[in-house]
């Protein structure tokens, strides 16, 4: 060999040795990249852990006595507040929900207590605002496909430019064994527990922990969360019955029959009665996207698709309400009717924000409770009360002392339903966006700090890079609204009723050192 080929020998592996050191350069940036993207921040990083459970404190009876209704609770997906022809609407029929409203009690200021499925769920469940359990945002399918999930985690690195309104670095991956469930405090009172439907409190396929069988109900049918999500089994119990009947799957067109079966099944759990008492909680996958019914009511309803699916969901109702009446149990069973926040792409609200925003739409939902000869006929109660409230008022009417290690943020509102009080038993209402307390309802002012307006040319405005074109958009913040003459939260009258905001601004305050203080709310020595 040569002087000049060893010379351009060396080159050669001096070219090598640069290209295969780049190459190994971008593929620490491309691994450490992918990483991070794909890294689950744990959530007792913001919200601390749980207590053991050999700490907690068993629930007793406080009244044997107590009435011990069957209760029928109806929770449907995405379905806003004016989607029902007793709250308003003029495309969709639902006589038999109307029908409810007529025997029963209707709300108008009733709320969901977040506008997002999951954590809305874990309120309800629970009485507790959602970030005591961490579930402050959906858990997604844990078999998700890669493209997606990296899709949104970019997106979500984002946020500070204003691209995407989600703030799910934290969430639970599901509901905690240390959280009491209203179906796990009504079998202390000797209830039969039952769940049909979404459950989107963890993905029990892969962590069986989840299931609702774990969690006080003592037979389950349904989906583990939204059916936009993939995949997405069918289980009875802890027993899949579909593999995947997602919008990814060959199996989509199965969810046309999902209401149904979940009536079908719902109907079975009721002729299974006996002597004691039966909780049924009916959560609807519908009207979510994507949207299906069935084939006696495609195309029926005079509102596209969302409307056949909630028509669907009225012939469901009748179908529950028609079999009570067969079983002369009607006159016992309590049924309440609502929705687990706002609209999504389409339905209609009548407020302003949608699904996923703080505004009215997002969190006001309809309300409806039958109870014949306990709630009055054809009542309209107007006082601001929340789905965290069921909870407690569920344990009044079993007899159940509600916990003592524990905060249970919702108040009994039986005397509501009755008619016995008017006002609300909440000194003020409080309205999260993920792990951001965003606003406050006392009485009938809204006061925001700072919120998304949603509104050209910028709608995440309260993002940082937007933030900045401040001088540009105007005074944005923060708001307060009179929800007696501007239900709509058209008006910002915050320069003309300053000290009204300042009191609200310092409720918010108090009330967010106080929850940083202790977020799980446990009460133990």
């Amino acid at each position: 060999m040569n002087q000049d080929e060893t010379k351009i020998s060396r080159r050669t592996l001096i070219k090598r040795s640069i290209i295969a050191g780049a190459g190994i350069a971008g593929a620490s940036l491309i691994g450490k990249a992918c990483y991070s993207l794909l890294k689950k921040n744990k959530i007792e990083d913001l919200y601390g852990v749980y207590p053991s459970e050999s700490s907690l404190k068993p629930l007793t009876l406080a009244n044997r006595n107590a009435p011990k209704p069957n209760i029928i609770l109806i929770y449907c997906d995405d379905l806003g507040y004016g989607d029902v022809s007793c709250y308003g609407s003029q495309a969709i029929r639902t006589p038999n929900i109307d029908a409810l409203a007529t025997d029963g009690m209707r709300f108008t200021g009733f709320y969901a207590c977040n506008a997002i499925c999951a954590p809305s769920r874990a309120g309800l469940l629970t009485g507790r605002y959602p970030f005591r359990t961490g579930i402050i945002g959906n858990p997604y399918p844990k078999d998700e496909s890669l493209g997606p999930k990296m899709i949104r985690r970019a997106a979500m690195g984002l946020k500070a430019l204003g691209v995407l309104d989600l703030r799910e670095q934290y969430v639970a991956n599901g509901i905690a064994s240390q959280e009491i469930t209203m179906a796990e405090a009504l079998k202390v009172a000797g209830y039969r527990t039952g769940m049909i439907g979404k459950w989107h409190l963890g993905d029990y396929s892969r962590s069986p922990e989840f299931n609702p069988r774990r969690h006080g109900f003592d037979h389950y049918f349904g989906v583990p969360h939204s059916n936009d999500m993939s995949p997405c089994p069918l289980y009875r119990n802890e027993e899949q019955v579909e593999p995947d009947i997602s919008f990814r799957s060959e199996n989509e067109a199965y969810q046309a029959r999902l209401t149904y079966l979940y009536t079908e099944e719902a109907k079975q759990f009721i002729q299974r009665s006996d002597d004691n008492p039966f909780f049924l909680y009916f959560a609807h996958t519908f009207p979510h996207q994507p949207l299906h019914a069935s084939e006696k009511f495609a195309g029926k309803s005079k509102a596209g698709k969302f409307g056949d699916t909630v028509e669907e969901i009225d012939w469901s109702v009748g179908e529950l309400v028609r079999l009570l009446k067969e079983k002369n149990l009607e006159r016992n069973t309590m049924i309440v009717f609502t929705s687990d926040n706002g609209p999504w792409f389409e339905g209609r609200t009548v407020f302003r924000g949608r699904k996923g925003q703080s505004y009215e739409g997002g969190f006001r939902v309809p309300f409806i409770a039958k109870w014949p000869g306990k709630i009055p006929r054809g009542r309209t109660v107007t006082s601001p009360v929340m789905n965290i409230d069921l909870f407690p008022t569920f344990l009044h009417l079993a007899g159940v002392k509600p916990p003592i290690d524990r905060v249970v943020d919702g108040k009994n509102i039986f005397s509501l339903l009755t008619g016995n009080r008017a006002e609300s038993p909440h000194e003020a209402l409080y309205f999260y966006h993920y792990d951001t307390l965003a606003g406050i309802r006392v009485n009938n002012w809204k006061y925001y700090n700072k919120i998304n307006r949603y509104v050209w040319p910028i709608p995440l405005d309260s993002a940082s890079a937007p933030d900045k074109l401040a001088p540009i958009l105007g005074n944005r913040w923060p708001l307060l609204y009179n929800l007696a003459l501007d239900r709509e939260e058209s008006y910002n009258v915050i320069d003309s009723h300053p000290r009204v905001a300042r009191r609200l601004a310092a409720m918010m305050k108090n009330w967010e050192t106080a929850a940083n203080g202790n977020p799980r709310g446990f009460l133990l020595p």
